[in-house]
């Protein structure tokens, strides 16, 4: 039964520029656009999962489900990859929504260039006010750090996700 309800979530994929480089983004929850969702049931807090090595973002949909599942579908769930680490299909469109105004990524493809490119994600693609959860696995929890030592601003919510008030 478990596995059934995991299969009903919905998972968007999607293939964006980011600091100039392709990035596959994947979208746990219905929401895809969260600067043009303006409704009442636009969640206020996002979970964001920053992959470890090699850094496939497919490889973390189970657990971004299990996720997603345990919040009581309340929370998006997105897990980006790290910076030419995934290619979108031939046929498969690649949006380029970045901001026109951001400066590009040096060394990009290094540790300091894939910190940036999470923050740039940040600053493109999530509203300011939007509360974040990050996790990090492997180089992912050593980017994380590194993305609040940068960006102090960046709001955290306590580990108590599921806890009734």
């Amino acid at each position: 039964m478990d596995s059934e309800l995991k299969e009903e979530i919905p998972v968007h994929e999607e293939f964006i520029l980011c600091g100039g480089v392709e990035t596959q983004v994947l979208k746990c929850g219905p929401w895809t656009d969260l600067f043009n969702d303006q409704s009442v049931k636009r969640p206020k807090l996002l979970i964001f999962i920053i992959p470890g090595n090699p850094g496939f973002s497919a490889f973390y949909v189970p657990f971004a489900k299990a996720l997603y599942s345990l919040t009581n579908r309340r929370f998006p769930v997105w897990t980006i990859s790290h910076a030419g680490h995934a290619l979108a299909p031939k046929d498969k469109k690649i949006l380029t929504s970045e901001d026109s105004n951001a400066q590009e990524i040096k060394d990009i493809y290094g540790l300091n260039g894939q910190i940036e490119h999470k923050l740039a994600f940040l600053r493109t693609h999530v509203p300011k006010d939007m509360k974040l959860v990050l996790i990090g696995h492997s180089i992912g929890s050593y980017f994380t750090l590194q993305m609040l030592k940068r960006v102090p601003e960046l709001l955290l919510m306590p580990p108590t996700l599921g806890a009734k008030k």
